[in-house]
């Protein structure tokens, strides 16, 4: 069985770019305010929505574990 994260958006951070939706279209959607929503805050582990992660101009998408809250991106130094 593989890893299930836990997807959040820093909306205080986020500034509308888009890319996520570019990224992961199933996995992020773009409200009225332009602001980005995890599509499934609760995920299997995902290529896509890490690659939106690693994407976002100003980080701020959180993935952790869902089982052990541990950072998955952007990972702790």
């Amino acid at each position: 069985m593989g890893d299930r994260w836990h997807v959040e958006v820093d909306r205080s951070v986020c500034i509308g770019s888009g890319m996520c939706v570019n990224h992961a279209p199933d996995g992020f959607r773009l409200d009225t305010a332009r602001q980005s929503h995890p599509e499934h805050p609760e995920t299997d582990a995902n290529e896509r929505v890490l690659a939106a992660a690693e994407g976002c101009p100003v980080e701020a998408i959180m993935i952790t574990l869902l089982d052990s809250g541990e950072a998955v991106f952007p990972p702790d130094e």
